[in-house]
């Protein structure tokens, strides 16, 4: 699903082989109809910014934005674990949940990072995709209200990520919780900070990333193997 391969590059490191395709992005996303009218606003603005930006700027602010600091951090396993040893294993556990449904990653970055998961998730059909995005919802709906509160436009890819996710997270039952833990977090936001606000240790809720067969077991995915990197050699979607 293409929708997904743009989600993975609006939130991967801003490169001219993707960005000099970008306005492109708006028909993929028109076309497919997985998003409603207004995520779809909400993302043409985000594309309108970085196709009219200057490619230097872009890569400053994505810096600014995802890697100083854990709070809007794209590794959603720190969200959930911090620093602490289970993340380590939660990695495993994830490689071998890619393993087993035939998806191999073409990058060097971690299982974790979210470009490679949208990236994986793209490979199966919608249903699929939504079921286990929503497992993630809950990180996926913190990270948003985490950027919006600072007014960050990158927060309308993980609206648009919420509105997919069909997770056991009920978007209305917790959006009003964890507004208001957004509310009352200082500014900078630290490892120590993410342990003492997620109590629970699996974030997930009943966490998929316990067995290797998994999506097999639970949804049944089929996916095959990825057929390309995950940023276009030559620009643009195929």
């Amino acid at each position: 699903m293409k929708t997904y391969k743009v989600l993975s590059l609006l939130l991967s490191y801003p490169r001219q082989d993707w960005v000099d395709h970008v306005s492109e992005f708006k028909t993929v996303l028109a076309e497919e109809k997985l998003l409603s009218k207004a995520k779809l606003k909400g993302l043409n603005e985000l594309i309108d910014r970085i196709d009219s930006s200057d490619l230097i700027d872009l890569q400053e602010q994505y810096v600014a934005t995802f890697d100083r600091g854990p709070a809007h951090s794209l590794h959603l396993f720190e969200h959930i674990h911090g620093e602490s040893r289970d993340r380590g294993q939660a990695m495993v556990d994830l490689m071998e949940m890619y393993s087993a449904n035939g998806f191999g990653m073409s990058t060097s970055e971690l299982p974790d990072f979210l470009p490679v998961f949208l990236e994986f998730l793209s490979s199966g059909t919608a249903k699929e995709a939504s079921a286990v995005l929503g497992e993630a919802n809950k990180v996926l709906m913190l990270i948003k209200e985490r950027l919006a509160k600072k007014k960050l436009d990158y927060k309308h890819v993980f609206a648009a990520l919420n509105e997919m996710a069909d997770g056991k997270v009920s978007p209305k039952s917790m959006r009003k919780e964890i507004k208001q833990m957004v509310a009352q977090e200082k500014d900078e936001v630290t490892f120590e900070d993410i342990d003492n606000q997620w109590v629970e240790p699996e974030a997930f809720g009943k966490n998929p990333f316990k067995s290797r067969n998994y999506l097999n077991q639970k949804i049944k995915v089929n996916i095959n193997e990825s057929k390309g990197p995950a940023m276009p050699p030559t620009g643009g979607l195929q």
